[in-house]
Formats: structure tokens, sequence, C-alpha cells
């Protein structure tokens, strides 16, 4: 049950945030764009979506590490100018310092903050022990297996008794059957009146994780980031993942982060383009796997049941589901994904046909694919170098993403045959046989005299 001394009040509030860097070419990318949220004390919040929907960024901005471009943040009413002092974090990478014992690790928030040396040992310690780590206070982290890295992360966090814990993604690191019991035990002991902190803010892209540790869950969107869907999570504690009603609210957060529940028609008024419909991340080969396994499964599946059977996080599955809508071979519903008749034809046709396929899906419905190829066509030769290409995106995405896309299109354009890449020279070249006749090449400039 939680501390009657954890009231209702509002630690953070995040009213109007916005937040964007500069690219490397000059411009601006947008990374978090009209964020309204509140953390109440006594609650648990997670924040989950895919990767690059800001959801960091978002942590980061409520531990007052950077500052928002516009919009604010309040700690306990009082806007934020700086770290945020009744805040700590416990991160993915667990950012221990490896020439610290395990005590000198956890002891160096309150070292920081000038209390006695007496003071520090006997918290460090007690936080050491309340973790499982009493004995490996003189252990440096080389020492430590990854849980217990994790854990003097909890034990740093812990011994500074903060208002509000944030996590980044706190077991992603770690192997599923250590993540599973970290995750219990933080269940356990923020159910107990002596856990030192009131509320917990955690970012993650598991959806089970989300449930079993939340009262609340933020869906968050990507380019730029927002708040989409927020999702009461009232199961009583400890929750039994295995229930119906478990089940349920983890099809809805999975319809949630697909975006393609039957109350959300597809705009059909949106000329699509390389900016407003950006490739998902996923290869030829990582698609035509799905598509064979929904084949295998009668056309269709449920994709929280497949993303289990798989061994899959959120990150990894949606963007296959999100590259088979976009070329028609999936269409989803819900939580439930089922292959088209055309998503059959593919996965059953011989290479040759399953490639034209691909092609001729490709260019209809993959904006940079059929940038790509049009502007080869209407080059002299048929080439192009893959700077032009970055030059035409460089002011839609930053640096990262940009080689990102690029890389995914070759990759496409290969598997096609649309368009041939030479890595070398850089050099994008269509393929022989849909080379221009010389004499329809630029007017008649090839025309012989």
């Amino acid at each position: 049950m939680i501390d009657s001394l954890r009231t209702n009040a509002p630690l953070i509030e995040v009213e109007g945030l916005t937040k964007s860097f500069p690219a490397a070419d000059g411009t601006i990318f947008n990374v978090l764009d009209a964020i309204d949220l509140t953390i109440n004390e006594g609650e648990v919040v997670a924040l989950l979506g895919r990767s690059g929907s800001g959801k960091s960024t978002l942590l980061r901005t409520i531990a007052g590490l950077i500052a928002p471009t516009t919009g604010e943040v309040r700690y306990r009413g009082r806007p934020l100018n700086g770290a945020n002092p009744g805040a700590a974090m416990v991160f993915q990478s667990f950012a221990l310092m490896p020439w610290l014992t395990v005590q000198q690790n956890v002891e160096l928030g309150l070292r920081a903050a000038g209390l006695p040396n007496d003071e520090c040992r006997d918290r460090a310690l007690a936080a050491i022990d309340s973790i499982g780590l009493d004995g490996f206070e003189t252990a440096y982290p080389r020492e430590l297996s990854g849980g217990m890295k994790q854990r003097v992360g909890f034990a740093r966090a812990f011994v500074l008794s903060p208002d509000l814990l944030l996590m980044d993604e706190p077991f992603s690191a770690l192997d599923v059957l250590t993540s599973e019991n970290l995750r219990n035990e933080l269940a356990t002991v923020w159910a107990q009146p002596s856990f030192p902190t009131k509320s917990i803010c955690i970012v993650t892209h598991n959806i089970e994780e989300a449930v079993l540790l939340a009262d609340r869950v933020l869906v968050l969107g990507t380019n730029p980031g927002r708040i989409k869907t927020e999702v009461p999570i009232s199961l009583p504690r400890p929750r039994d993942r295995h229930s119906l009603s478990f089940e349920a609210v983890v099809n809805e957060l999975y319809a949630s982060l697909t975006g393609r529940g039957e109350a959300e028609p597809a705009p059909t008024d949106v000329i699509a383009t390389p900016t407003t419909n950006p490739l998902p991340d996923a290869s030829v080969g990582g698609l035509a796997g799905l598509v064979e396994i929904l084949h295998a499964h009668n056309g269709s599946a449920d994709l929280p049941a497949l993303a289990a059977d798989l061994l899959f996080e959120i990150d990894d599955l949606l963007p296959l589901i999100d590259a088979g809508t976009m070329l028609g071979f999936l269409s989803v519903t819900g939580t439930q994904a089922h292959l088209t008749p055309l998503g059959v034809e593919w996965t059953t046709a011989d290479i040759q046909r399953s490639k034209e396929i691909f092609a001729s899906q490709a260019m209809a419905r993959a904006p940079l694919v059929g940038t790509i190829v049009r502007a080869l066509g209407r080059s002299v030769d048929g080439a192009l170098s893959d700077d032009f290409f970055r030059d035409l995106l460089r002011r839609s995405y930053s640096r990262s993403r940009l080689e990102k896309q690029l890389d995914l299109a070759i990759d496409w354009g290969r598997y096609s045959e649309l368009f041939d890449y030479d890595s070398i020279s850089g050099e994008l070249a269509i393929t022989s046989s849909d080379l221009p006749d010389p004499k329809e090449r630029k007017g008649n400039a090839a025309t012989p005299t």
C-alpha cells in the first residue's frame, strides 16, 4: 500500500514544452512538440513510445538536464532553471564510475551535497544493503554482473531520498531473467511505506513493463514527439500478466502504438513525400521474414502474442509492421495484423516475381524510393551521386536519420532491381535494363547528326 504521506499533490508540471536541436547542416530538428503533463505524488508514470519519439529527451527535461526550447517545467510549482533538486535518475547504461568502488559510487551524490563523511558512509551502506549487495561495498564495477551494476544505480538514486525517481529504460541492457527479477523487486519496494521516493517516472518501449509498473501510461507519437494517448492502469498490485484484464490493457497500448485503431482512419488529402512518409527502419529481409511468419499463421496474428513468441521488443516489431503496411502487404486493425492478397502473392511468388511486386509497391507507396528512381530517370546517363539525395533530405532530417533513410532506400531499391549502388563512388544508377535509350536522353542531345 502506498505510504499515506504520499499525497496527490503535483510534483512535476510540464506545460507547452517543445524541444528542438540544430541539425548538422544548420537547420532545426524538432524532437518534442506541445507536451503537457503532470506527475503527482504517489504514482508511477510510464512514458511509452518507439525509438525517436523523444521520451528520453522528455525525461531529461524533467530532470533539468536539458532546457526546453519553449514551454516550462515546474517542480513543486517553481520553474526549473537547472538540475531538478527533487529528482534522481537511473540510466540504461548504469553510468558507474569504473575507478570507484560500489560504496564510493553510491556516495557520489551525498558527497556532492556536502554531507559529512560519516553520514555519507552510513546512508550508502544502508542503501547498498537495501538492494541486496551487502558484502560488495569494496567491489569495483568490473567485478559485477549487469544486474548488480544496475542495483548500484538504484542504490545511488535511493540514497538521495528524492521526491521523484526518473528511470530511463533501466532494464533494457539486462538479460530477460535479470530484468524480470529487478522489475518485480522494484514493484515490491514501491509498495512499501519505507520506499524513499514519492513518485516514479519510467521511460520504456516494453509494453508489459509499463503495465506491470505504472499507474498511468503516456504513449508518445513520433516526428516530433507528442503525447497521443493516456491510459490509466487501475489493476490491483501485484499484477498478474496472465490475467485477461492485464492482456486487455496490453492490447490497448499495442493498438495505440501501431496507430491503426479502427477509430483512426488514414488521411486521404495529404500528399506523401519523403519527409511526411519516411521509410520504416526495416530491411527487406526482416520484412520478408515477418510476412512468411504471418503466412504460416494462416495470414493473421495477434501482435502481442506474436511479439512474445518471437521474443521481440516493441521497437523491433513495429518498424516491420510499418513497412508491411506502407507497401500494402499487411493491414492492421487494433492489435491484429493480417496479410493482404498482395502480401500472400509476394511471399509465395518465385524470386523474380517477388522482386517485381516489391518494385511496383515501392515506387507507388515508398516516397523516397520513388523520388530516387524518378530523379535517376531524368539524369543524362541514369546515374546520380548519393550526395544529391543527401542535399534533398538534409533540411528534413538530422544527419544520422538522413543516412538511415538513404541506407534503407538503397536496400529496398537494390533488392527490387530498381537501381544499383556503388558504395565506393557513391553513385546510384538505374539498372542497365532500365536505362533510357541514348537517343531519348536529354531531348535529342545524343541524336547523330
